[in-house]
């Protein structure tokens, strides 16, 4: 193998590096110099996420068991850019007294599960996307115990944990009977013998489900609420985008490659399943005060509208998906990130604390609406685009009810995210969260946010790049 052929895997071995490099520095740090480990993990990671951008040519490894293409790269650049506006976000609450001593430990976590996510995103056959699912996983269940002084976010990594390894277990079942029935763990090999009978059907079925646990999909989804609102806020940001949108990448690709002559069987359950997931979602975001049990529901309800680009299995699918995903991370980033910068300064994360924010912090109030509305599809923001899109998408498979159903359900979830809006705006309260400054890390994460929603709504050309990637479809 050449030094050529290594560099293919750039990413994880940058990504490799730096957390080598982080380590090497802790060693050489005491107490009261963990603070510079912030600009040198943020300036490596930016230094990383850069080099992502450069061009490389399409390359498969280790006989298929690694490869990577255009919409490859392009999809763990959208993570890096997700990654890198959480680490700034995660400033001001690494700052924090009782994290201060912790802060290598965290970027180190992150980067961690971040190798695992590219590396199940490059995956050519199963072994690959197991191994870097559990590589992204246990790192993820510490992430979540972080503050484990806290009771409920020691209780929310030990519900990841044990969910994670239900859902893993389920998910290895189900590969061992894809390999049983073909004799091959290969995506190319097996979908070019893929058939319907009923043990590769059943193989399916629990690949299937032990996805859905990592994307929280209805009715897998009894986990997320609580760990979500017992996890540190930074780290609920880091599950609901990065993590949920590397599981739907995988999940896609997987789909349309090994799984695409199962699809006349498949798609009346990934049709049940995505209505329940937006319906559900979205009647439980309704009753929700905590904002991070609200955004939870919230993104559960999201999931639901990735199915629709699922259920296309066309190229104009893939495409929306990796579109929506894509504008979910800057639109949620940005709502996590507003109440990531309140509850640091503050420790109040209930809705009803929000009353009357505009006339304090009208610029965080401001960037909140425009997330909201992202979130809910309001047009000319980028989110209505990422659901047209995936409107479109299934409309073009025809499924006209499944489209109407999830109007509907983009109605509804109107109705919760104006609530936000309402406390902000025309909510009063006499004891207002008072005014204060953020640091220039979060107001840098922020406005990458707000930029992102505005640039993906007007600027019709990212889609379309999107679209003229090359993928075997």
């Amino acid at each position: 193998m050449s030094l050529i052929d290594i560099l293919t895997m750039r990413n994880e071995l940058l990504l490799t590096f730096m957390a080598m490099i982080l380590l090497i520095i802790d060693l050489n740090l005491n107490h009261a110099q963990k603070s510079r480990m912030i600009p040198i993990s943020i300036g490596l990671f930016l230094v990383v996420t850069l080099i992502g951008f450069i061009p490389q040519p399409d390359r498969t490894l280790f006989g298929g068991m690694y490869h990577t293409n255009g919409l490859v790269q392009l999809m763990k650049n959208i993570l890096n850019i997700g990654v890198l506006i959480i680490l700034l976000q995660s400033v001001a609450w690494l700052r924090s007294p009782a994290n201060s001593t912790k802060i290598s430990e965290y970027f180190f976590l992150l980067i961690s599960t971040l190798i695992g996510m590219n590396f199940m995103i490059s995956s050519g056959d199963f072994l690959m996307l197991y191994l870097g699912l559990e590589l992204a996983t246990i790192p993820i269940a510490a992430l979540a115990a972080f503050t484990h002084f806290n009771t409920k976010s020691s209780e929310a990594g030990i519900k990841l944990l044990l969910s994670s390894a239900l859902s893993s277990g389920i998910l290895l079942y189900g590969i061992s009977m894809i390999y049983g029935s073909t004799g091959s763990i290969y995506f190319d090999a097996i979908g070019a013998s893929y058939t319907n009978v009923p043990l590769q059907v059943l193989a399916f079925i629990f690949f299937f489900t032990g996805m859905a646990f990592k994307i929280s999909l209805v009715p897998f989804h009894l986990w997320t609420a609580d760990v979500y609102e017992g996890a540190p806020i930074n780290v609920t940001s880091y599950l609901s985008v990065i993590s949920k949108g590397a599981a739907a990448f995988i999940l896609i690709i997987v789909m349309f490659t090994v799984f695409k002559t199962l699809a006349p069987v498949y798609k009346s359950m990934i049709y049940l399943i995505a209505v329940l997931t937006m319906t559900v979602g979205n009647l439980f975001a309704m009753r929700q005060k905590n904002m991070k049990r609200f955004l939870a529901f919230s993104s559960i309800a999201q999931a639901g509208f990735i199915l629709l680009g699922i259920l296309g299995t066309n190229k104009m699918g893939m495409t929306s998906v990796v579109y929506f995903v894509l504008v979910y991370i800057f639109s949620n980033l940005g709502a996590f990130g507003v109440v990531a910068a309140i509850s640091a300064k503050t420790g109040k994360e209930n809705m009803d604390d929000y009353d009357g924010l505009y006339l304090t912090n009208p610029k965080l109030s401001l960037l909140m609406m425009l997330s909201m509305f992202s979130l809910a599809g309001i047009p000319p923001v980028a989110g209505f685009f990422g659901k047209m899109f995936l409107f479109t998408s299934a409309a073009s498979a025809g499924y006209y009810w499944l489209v109407f159903i999830a109007v509907l359900n983009a109605t509804i979830s109107l109705y919760y995210y104006l609530l936000v809006i309402k406390a902000m705006f025309i909510n009063k309260s006499e004891n207002p969260i008072a005014a204060f400054q953020s640091d220039g890390y979060t107001k840098v994460g922020l406005m990458l946010c707000a930029l992102g929603i505005f640039v993906l709504g007007f600027w019709s050309q990212v889609y379309e790049f999107i679209n003229n990637l090359s993928f075997g479809i």
